[in-house]
């Protein structure tokens, strides 16, 4: 089960009310950061404006590739260890809209964990310390450290056989 806070509305679905939820000019600085650091091409100037800009923790040897997208309005909830390495084109979400509610959760990737390209992942979940996440995986529970995921929905396809293995 993800770990996320619900918060319940009444009337019209949650989006019709975001800036009710965040500051629009939060959500335009975060929208302006993210793009840029969508297409910089140097992994520190990128890690650099994670953390300076977005309040993100990025541990140190990080790889972010081209093209992730970071979630637009919480980004500060979205917490990645040291020598990940986040494919290309990703997505990392730490809030959802949903009909007649919207959900907060924190994501975080443990250290050493690979997340292959096109993967998506949801709030409320941790990817466990040298977990491998393959491609276009949509990571929507908890992650084991060592485990090597992958599907839609997301299985477990095998397991590190020691723990020295996982790092």
């Amino acid at each position: 089960m993800r770990k996320t806070t619900r918060y319940p509305v009444n009337g019209v679905n949650p989006l019709w009310h975001m800036y009710r939820t965040v500051s629009f000019w939060k959500v335009m600085k975060n929208f302006i950061v993210i793009q840029l650091s969508r297409y910089t091409p140097i992994v520190s100037w990128k890690n650099w404006m994670y953390r300076t800009f977005l309040r993100m923790e990025v541990g140190q040897h990080s790889a972010v590739a081209l093209m992730v997208m970071m979630d637009i309005m919480f980004p500060e909830k979205i917490k990645i260890g040291r020598n990940c390495v986040i494919g290309y084109n990703t997505t990392i979400l730490a809030h959802e809209y949903l009909i007649d509610e919207y959900r907060l959760g924190e994501v975080i990737i443990e250290d050493a964990v690979l997340v292959g390209a096109n993967t998506t992942i949801l709030p409320g979940v941790t990817i466990g310390k040298g977990a491998i996440v393959a491609a276009g995986t949509v990571v929507h529970k908890d992650v084991p450290p060592g485990a090597f995921v992958g599907g839609n929905p997301m299985q477990l396809i095998r397991m590190k056989a020691s723990e020295e293995e996982v790092m």
